[in-house]
């Protein structure tokens, strides 16, 4: 069994706060693109945000097997808000 890592939604950039342009509304999941069972590698799309402005992907900070999805199309997210777990090959 592998070790099982936490992705997150990652720190915004700060040209959002002094720019405003991309990130106006609220930062939301327009897309979970992977459900539990599901392989990823490293880099692989794995969310997008939608920002008001702009869409984002979010990628995978590993590679390994989706365990859990946390969140859902639609819902409102923070920076630090924990999408999903993957088990990595470790």
């Amino acid at each position: 069994m592998g070790k099982i890592v936490e992705v997150r939604i990652p720190i915004y950039p700060d040209c959002w706060e002094t720019c405003g342009s991309c990130a106006q509304g609220n930062v939301v999941i327009e897309e979970v693109l992977v459900k539990p069972g599901d392989m990823v590698q490293f880099d692989a799309a794995v969310i997008i945000l939608e920002t008001g402005k702009v869409a984002l992907d979010i990628q995978s900070p590993h590679a390994g097997r989706v365990v859990k999805v946390f969140v859902e199309a639609g819902q409102e997210v923070a920076e630090g808000t924990v999408i999903l777990t993957i088990e990595t090959g470790d």
